[in-house]
């Protein structure tokens, strides 16, 4: 095992001790458990859950002329190139 030193904000290091104290943890057992949750993920199989794609369709384009840009991708990329 390998010693890393992070700094942590007030409210976080607050919300930490008090979900270790509750669950019965040092607050290094906690990190540890919530870093291999968030970085392992050997149990999921198949694609990321849709949650994890909130942000596709959150924003909006002028599409202009080209529209719909994306069945003329081509012709906006060698627009937006000058060619």
């Amino acid at each position: 095992m390998k010693r890393a030193q992070i700094q942590l904000e007030d409210t976080m290091y607050d919300q930490l001790r008090r979900r270790a104290f509750h669950e019965r943890k040092s607050i290094s057992r906690l990190i540890r458990e919530i870093l291999r949750k968030e970085t392992y993920a050997p149990h999921q199989k198949g694609p990321p859950p849709v949650e994890d794609f909130k942000f596709i369709g959150a924003g909006r384009s002028n599409q202009g002329h080209l529209e719909p840009v994306s069945e003329r991708h081509d012709e906006a990329l060698e627009e937006a190139f000058g060619r």
